[in-house]
């Protein structure tokens, strides 16, 4: 904006006032105004670049996830020492059982009490599989690795599909070592440690058998998909009913023999109720589903890289 004033540029043209005192003076104003127009984006000449993971077996898609080649995935020699300790006590148990029923020349009897630890080992595996589903946090003593490890699991449950073998048993296989060495020392009863060695063997193992019940059945050994075709084994299919909506249901992952009774006796939930009355404690399905359960699934570069 430019102002002049008429006075102070002196022309043959005389301006006229009113006679007056004081002085008036004209004001003549101009104004320029620019405009700026921005210029629109091209799209077609917009690239995205798409961004590089640092390795190309990382996956950061999301927060947390697991990675492909996770170290905490793999077996360490400690893990493989636990395990071969583990299963060093079972076959010890069952190694008792049969010499005592060949020396006894009874059989029936070590062979139900097999049987019947067979049937409670998966139902044992139901409760252990509730209680870190639903209590707990990864800061909780002595069960935190496996209770993060277990919440982890909704999450991601391909995961333990990638668990190398050692590391997928080594915390059960430790638990069995320390309560059935004892046992195998205390006792050489064969009826007990039919049911000792095979009750054992079935928690050590639980989690094999549940990794299975995350496997394709094209991926599956034969007589492992033959075992789960006839019941003996959790199935993929029973097992897939416990990672869908509402997360409260066949918990049992070495036979699944149980999940039925359990979940149409509403056995959990009864005890959920107790615990919240008694301890005012929540378990965590009646929160759920969250986001922290909700499931991803593999990326294809992750089904390839496998």
């Amino acid at each position: 904006m430019s102002i002049l004033a008429q006075h102070k540029y002196p022309s043959k043209y005389h301006v006229h006032t009113c006679h007056s005192p004081l002085l008036r003076t004209r004001v003549y104003c101009s104004t320029t105004t620019t405009t700026t127009t921005k210029p629109k984006p091209n799209l077609e000449q917009l690239v995205i670049e798409p961004q590089l993971n640092p390795s190309p077996n990382l996956v950061t898609s999301a927060p947390n996830r697991p990675i492909f080649n996770d170290p905490s995935l793999r077996s360490t020699w400690s893990h493989r020492a636990w395990v071969a300790s583990g299963c060093t006590t079972v076959l010890i148990s069952l190694a008792k059982a049969t010499m005592g029923a060949a020396e006894s020349h009874m059989w029936l009897e070590p062979i139900l009490a097999g049987l019947v630890g067979y049937i409670l080992a998966d139902l044992g595996s139901g409760v252990y599989h509730w209680g870190i589903d639903n209590y707990g946090s990864a800061s909780t003593p002595i069960f935190g690795s496996q209770i993060d490890a277990f919440q982890g699991h909704h999450k991601w449950p391909w995961t333990i599909t990638r668990r190398q073998f050692a590391n997928n048993l080594h915390s059960l296989a430790r638990a069995v070592t320390f309560t059935v060495l004892p046992l195998d020392l205390a006792s050489n009863d064969p009826m007990f440690h039919g049911f000792v060695g095979v009750c054992s063997g079935c928690i050590m193992f639980s989690q094999q058998f549940h990794a299975w019940a995350h496997t394709t059945k094209s991926r599956l050994p034969p007589l492992v998909a033959e075992l789960q075709d006839v019941g003996l084994l959790v199935s993929r299919s029973q097992h897939a009913a416990h990672h869908r909506s509402p997360y409260n249901n066949n918990y049992c992952i070495v036979s699944g023999v149980w999940n039925e009774f359990l979940d149409k006796q509403m056995v959990f939930e009864a005890l959920e109720m107790i615990l919240f009355f008694k301890l005012g404690v929540r378990p965590r399905s009646w929160s759920e589903p969250s986001s922290e359960w909700t499931e991803e699934a593999e990326t294809p570069s992750q089904i390839i890289g496998h």
